[in-house]
């Protein structure tokens, strides 16, 4: 799929900004969307002096009127998107009792509750002109329960099944609906989480390499680009949520000594 507009959360920095810039430089117009303005403004820069096409439109993710009126806004001055992918996350890799309610509620209100109300905001006018791709990006612990990370986990495995429910609502309807999970990636989400990285469980680099930025968006990319419903990378990570499906005790023991290794 060739897109013509395609707008991307948690656009500021990591994944998202290596995304941003990965659709600006295949030709599309890129909306960018994240609370920062400033850093939102530098990403529309940079993809611009790369000869593309973007622009900022600050908003917290986390407020559901706040994206209520940036949609409108989008749909107003641009249109609705050829490709929606709903990016931006919030959270810290802990263990419950370490992790406050506000946090809980933070991991939820981005990324599920972002995605569910962009997506609510555009789909009407996709579902009418019959065409649109639609992407969530998730962790592993949307399959496999990763130890001390209790709402982070529940958060990912709630935007995983909001995707796969999407899928289901618009089968037929001309829409592509791609889950897209990655596995660790180095990105400022470590600086802005401290702690999490700490959680880890340890993994062997060379079956589950540590993936760059621009590795991420190339992924997410190309998995779009094929009508992908859902996108795993490191491969071997397809192995893992299989073994899970058929042994879920021996994984759960491997990931708890894996933690404890980090520890």
């Amino acid at each position: 799929m060739i897109a013509k507009l395609a707008l991307v959360t948690g656009a500021s920095s990591g994944i998202g900004e290596a995304t941003a810039r990965r659709y600006g430089a295949s030709g599309a117009r890129v909306l960018l969307l994240a609370r920062d303005a400033e850093r939102l403004d530098g990403v529309a820069d940079a993809i611009r002096k790369d000869g593309g096409t973007a622009s900022a439109y600050p908003v917290d993710l986390a407020n559901a009127g706040a994206i209520a009126e940036v949609a409108a806004r989008i749909s107003r001055e641009v249109g609705t998107p050829d490709i929606l992918i709903n990016n931006a996350g919030a959270g810290r890799w802990l263990p419950l009792i370490d992790t406050t309610a506000e946090e809980a509620l933070a991991m939820i209100e981005v990324p599920y509750l972002a995605a569910f109300n962009l997506t609510r905001a555009f789909l009407p006018e996709m579902l009418a002109r019959r065409s649109g791709a639609i992407a969530c990006i998730t962790s592993p612990a949307s399959y496999v329960a990763w130890p001390n990370a209790t709402a982070y986990t529940a958060a990912r495995a709630a935007l995983r099944g909001f995707t796969e429910a999407l899928r289901a609502d618009v089968r037929g309807s001309g829409i592509t609906v791609t889950l897209v999970v990655l596995g660790t990636v180095e990105s400022p989400y470590w600086e802005h989480n401290p702690g999490s990285r700490e959680h880890l469980p340890v993994v062997n680099p060379t079956l589950a390499p540590i993936l760059s930025t621009e590795e991420a968006a190339e992924t997410i990319f190309a998995g779009i680009a094929r009508r992908k419903q859902t996108v795993v990378k490191p491969g071997i990570l397809r192995a893992l949520f299989l073994l899970n499906a058929v042994a879920p005790r021996l994984v759960a023991s491997q990931l708890r000594r894996a933690a404890k290794q980090r520890g």
